[in-house]
């Protein structure tokens, strides 16, 4: 079944399930997009962080953190938070405030912003502090009837069950759901062009983006006129600002101006084009014929760590002697089959699931050592391996919609590991051009 060329873009080349999808659109309003924290450990009733629970709705998390700051006249440095949620979304999660009496969230009045105490800790909460995230999604818009569609969740529920879960791509957000690009400034710089790379990000155009940007864009693209660009680039694109002002002011200094981003951005660039990689390794497993939840020789495995999460610092390889014992790991789920994230130390598989690996690493032309990035150390990585499969198991429920007269929508339940995606469920049902989906 043919993807969207979006999805292809980044390696996501095919879908799991083989039945037709429903269609529909996602998010029409934010209730859509119920996201709920599952965190990893319990609240004390002494400690010097105060342990809040935060629901909003139509909030990005970093700027709530900032007006929550604000609101209470302390540093951002003080609020702690386990992992960033949707924006057009209703989530709930715990943050830590350092230092901050109970009394003070009482004068806090925030639009669309809740925020419940509920104890003390010794310690703040920080990234990664979760076990998942529970899903409650609507999909809306769907223009089939009651049977057909049931029949199709049915479907594809069924193929989800028997495949064992869905693959763990990383989802379009990874690499930027409107202009999906962030992997190829990453390629750039893992090739040693930091000019590409800039121009990439600075002025690569994508389909879906206002016909004022893309105009603006292209024009910066084809003359490096940096001072138009300034002009004619609106002012919501501060980080290609900032790279043009760095270039008006150092010509040619491609390398030096990405230190005008944050560091985490600057990595967030080889790390997309990491998940590029990983994505396609997996469409490459599923074409061979090779199952996402059983190991063949040559594989390498991950266990589960005391929270019942995949620990891929834990890994071993699959030879004959251990094969039937590592498949009844994966059937109990206490382990799970890994591929890579390429870097320049990073365990390869061997048999035929290293062959493939191999292909798509030869035919990128790359080598570990080019992700050294010796003239920008600090955006390196040694790379990691990664489980393949999300063992997810959906719950849903067919209504009639009340926003969209005479259509139908259904309401999908589900939970996630943390660092996995929502969208990589959503689009096995939904079969969809990723921007109905963001």
């Amino acid at each position: 079944m043919q993807v969207p060329e979006t999805e292809r873009i980044v390696g996501m080349e095919l879908y799991a399930t083989t039945a037709e999808g429903i269609g529909g659109m996602l998010r029409q309003e934010p209730e859509d997009f119920i996201v709920k924290e599952v965190s990893g450990w319990d609240v004390e009733n002494s400690g010097k962080y105060l342990i809040l629970e935060l629901t909003k709705k139509d909030w990005d998390t970093h700027h709530i953190i900032r007006d929550l700051s604000r609101a209470l006249g302390i540093s951002q440095k003080r609020i702690g938070f386990a992992g960033t949620k949707d924006k057009r979304a209703v989530t709930n999660q715990r943050i830590s405030i350092f230092d901050l009496p109970e009394a003070s969230i009482a004068n806090i009045h925030i639009k669309d912003v809740q925020l419940t105490p509920i104890g003390k800790h010794r310690r703040a909460v920080e990234l990664g502090d979760l076990q998942g995230n529970t899903f409650q999604i609507t999909i809306r818009n769907i223009d089939l009837d009651k049977n057909e569609l049931k029949q199709r969740m049915d479907e594809i529920t069924s193929e989800i069950n028997s495949i064992g879960g869905v693959p763990n791509f990383f989802g379009i957000q990874r690499f930027g759901a409107i202009r999906p690009v962030t992997h190829l400034v990453g390629e750039a710089l893992v090739r040693g062009s930091a000019e590409e790379a800039a121009m990439v990000y600075i002025a690569a155009s994508f389909r879906d983006e206002p016909e004022d940007t893309r105009i603006a864009r292209d024009e910066v693209r084809n003359t490096r006129n940096f001072a138009q660009g300034l002009r004619t680039f609106p002012p919501r694109l501060r980080y290609e600002r900032a790279m043009m002002h760095y270039l008006m002011e150092h010509p040619n200094d491609y390398k030096g101006s990405f230190s005008m981003l944050t560091e985490t951005m600057s990595r967030m660039f080889v790390h997309a084009f990491q998940s590029y990689i990983y994505n396609r390794v997996i469409c490459a497993r599923i074409q061979a014929g090779i199952p996402l939840n059983r190991v063949v020789e040559g594989d390498i495995v991950c266990f589960k760590n005391s929270d019942s999460l995949p620990d891929t610092s834990k890994t071993q390889r699959v030879n004959a002697v251990n094969l039937d014992g590592m498949n009844n790991l994966i059937k109990r789920g206490r382990a799970f089959v890994t591929a890579p994230l390429f870097g320049y130390d990073t365990e390869m598989a061997a048999g035929v699931p290293g062959e493939l690996e191999s292909t798509i690493i030869d035919e990128l032309k790359l080598k570990p050592e080019d992700f050294r990035l010796e003239e920008m150390p600090s955006m390196a990585s040694r790379g990691q391996r990664r489980e393949i499969l999300l063992n997810v198991q959906p719950r849903s429920e067919v209504l009639e919609d009340e926003l969209n007269i005479g259509k139908l929508k259904v309401v999908v339940d589900f939970f996630l590991p943390k660092g996995s995606y929502a969208t990589t469920v959503l689009r096995e049902y939904m079969k969809v051009d990723p921007l109905k989906m963001s």
